[in-house]
């Protein structure tokens, strides 16, 4: 009970394929957070701008 060839390729395309999406997903998801770390570094630097000009208004 043997299969022809072609299945056996396509069987290791079809884990080929699940391997390399699950290797992407987990690379974008890794870049994903290091822009948001970085896209709220800058909103809280932005924070402390304000509060600064605020307290010397009120000095």
């Amino acid at each position: 009970m043997t299969l022809p060839i072609w299945m056996y390729l396509v069987v290791a395309g079809i884990f080929g394929s699940a391997f390399m999406t699950i290797k992407s997903a987990k690379e974008e998801k890794t870049l994903e957070d290091e822009w948001i770390e970085k896209e709220g570094e800058v909103y809280i630097h932005r924070m402390e701008e304000e509060k600064e000009k605020k307290r010397q208004l009120t000095s």
